[in-house]
């Protein structure tokens, strides 16, 4: 499975999905900082399973539709930053979808997520990740689940990986950095947390009108066998 998660950059980049679907044959894509109102229903063969409502720059998910069925949504409003109570620029921070497979019947959860600013503390970010990767069960408890997004956690993601490894998922980062609009600032902020997944890479695409590089993540589920021998202690005991 092939998924694509782009910030638009205030939906600046919207006219590169297309050739961005193509191009890499994605199966899915999660999209941030899109203006929800302008968005088409179907890209390439995707169709949209939902997008935020309530937010000024949203979410939204499109899924294949010759591979997959949308069995579910949900949208979650995640703890709230000095930035958000100010200019409202997102109400709803995470955006997630249980799909059945109609080849082999099985199911999972991807989900398109936006953490909160830079001006926010990292401890108010791990907390909205948290609490995000927790909201995901209640589509499917026990499925294979895989967030992508922009997680704005430019420095220590190596402590954000280990709270992470605490609720039983992997962080993974793209082979080259995903932001470069300020000198400063430059490094990875888009990326990808699993449970129930093989990921097999993550790999940073070509930069458009966006100041985020879009990810490209290839994952594959484990089967019942493979997730209980690869589960995590910690997590196999909660």
């Amino acid at each position: 499975m092939k998924v694509i998660s782009y910030n638009l950059r205030k939906h600046r980049a919207v006219g590169e999905l297309v050739h961005l679907v193509e191009r890499h044959g994605a199966d899915v894509l999660c999209l941030q900082e899109a203006d929800t109102t302008d968005i088409p229903d179907t890209i390439s063969g995707l169709r949209l399973a939902d997008a935020t409502q309530r937010n000024r720059l949203g979410l939204a998910v499109y899924y294949r539709e010759n591979t997959f069925r949308a069995v579910d949504v949900r949208s979650l409003a995640l703890k709230k930053s000095l930035h958000d109570r100010v200019l409202k620029p997102a109400e709803e921070r995470l955006l997630g979808v249980r799909l059945h497979d109609i080849d082999d019947g099985r199911e999972l959860i991807v989900a398109s997520f936006h953490a909160a600013p830079l001006t926010a503390l990292n401890s108010l970010r791990r907390h909205q990740i948290r609490t995000a990767l927790a909201e995901l069960q209640s589509l499917g408890d026990g499925l294979p689940a895989l967030m992508v997004g922009d997680y704005n956690y430019p420095v220590f993601k190596e402590h954000l990986g280990q709270k992470v490894r605490e609720q039983g998922y992997e962080l993974n980062l793209s082979d080259s950095r995903t932001y470069t609009r300020y000198r400063f600032f430059r490094g990875h902020y888009d990326f990808a947390t699993s449970v129930g997944f093989e990921i097999d890479r993550v790999r940073t695409l070509p930069q458009g009108l966006s100041d985020h590089l879009p990810i490209l993540v290839t994952a594959r589920p484990l089967t019942d066998a493979r997730r209980a021998l690869e589960v995590p202690p910690r997590a196999a005991a909660s």
